[in-house]
């Protein structure tokens, strides 16, 4: 399934990641300004992408570090183009286990104000529009007189199109599993965007993909729910997948961990299931980075 995987790997995730300084992508370096024929030198307009963060640093090497990839390869001329995580446990633990240091939402604008920037344009790369999201735009509404322009990306899943490239891009990732159940697990939220898992299934259904189930951690559908839609369907083999951006703690713990009897492998194998699970996140394939370009691209006009 390598050719299905971003062509962002590791090496080239790492690499970005070192190359943008994982301390906030400090603007001392080169690529925060240009200068202008005068002489003067002028501060690029900085992309924010703002993830909630992993403390898996393989998988966020090729999830997280794939998308600032793919938002870098297309902007990084004239866009500085800078990480922020929202997750302080995870910025806390990188920090003491790693030495590495990454800034929340709120220090990265301090810093981009300290630095001169003038245009932000912030580019969650959260699935939906949940608390995490709301969050965000809660943040930012605090900068609005400290910049000229301040605009904030879509999720993930904003537009119908996004759902049917999101679709596609599963099913091209999963192309080998024919005769199983696709069993995604999302996060699940107390939000109103709960609802997007619904949404996705239905979106699935109406493509003809009637093997892939969706359900949730922590809301609905939960994975009893999702193990009896899979049987009711006739599947005896089912393959587990986080349908989330990054492989992490979820994916390898409450996901695939058969030593866990709550998780869903284990849940599927007491089920009578033959379970496979794929540890990749979505920001592994290159069609769902793409989508987080073309929301960025949807903002671009806003900073003018």
């Amino acid at each position: 399934m390598d050719n299905k995987v971003s062509r962002r790997n590791f090496i080239a995730g790492a690499a970005a990641v070192a190359a943008t300084a994982l301390a906030g992508c400090s603007a001392s370096n080169s690529s925060s300004s240009t200068t202008t024929e005068t002489g003067a030198a002028e501060v690029k307009p900085v992309i924010l992408v703002t993830s909630f963060g992993t403390s898996y640093n393989d998988s966020r090497h090729i999830t997280i570090g794939a998308i600032e990839d793919a938002i870098r390869e297309k902007y990084g001329q004239d866009y500085d183009v800078r990480r922020a995580f929202t997750a302080q446990i995870i910025i806390d633990k990188l920090k003491s286990r790693d030495g590495i240091t990454i800034d929340n939402v709120t220090e990265a604008l301090d810093r981009c104000v300290a630095d001169g920037v003038k245009k932000v344009l912030v580019q969650p790369t959260h699935l939906m529009a949940g608390l995490e999201y709301a969050d965000v735009k809660d943040e930012l509404e605090k900068y609005a007189d400290k910049f000229d322009k301040v605009v904030l990306g879509e999720p993930l899943l904003s537009s119908d199109g996004d759902y049917d490239k999101v679709a596609d891009a599963i099913g091209a990732a999963m192309a080998d599993y024919e005769g199983s159940a696709i069993c995604l697990m999302g996060h699940g939220t107390e939000a109103d965007s709960n609802q997007d898992y619904t949404t996705m299934q239905e979106k699935f259904t109406a493509k003809g993909m009637t093997n892939y189930f969706v359900g949730t951690v922590e809301a609905s559908p939960t994975c009893a729910d999702v193990i009896a839609a899979a049987q009711a369907a006739g599947y005896t083999k089912a393959v587990l997948a986080p349908f989330m951006v990054v492989a992490g703690d979820h994916a390898n713990n409450d996901m695939a961990d058969l030593e866990d009897p709550e998780s869903w492998a284990s849940q599927f194998t007491a089920a009578g299931f033959e379970v496979k699970c794929v540890l990749a996140g979505l920001g592994q394939y290159d069609t769902i980075d793409d989508i987080y370009v073309q929301h960025v691209a949807d903002c671009i006009s806003q900073l003018a």
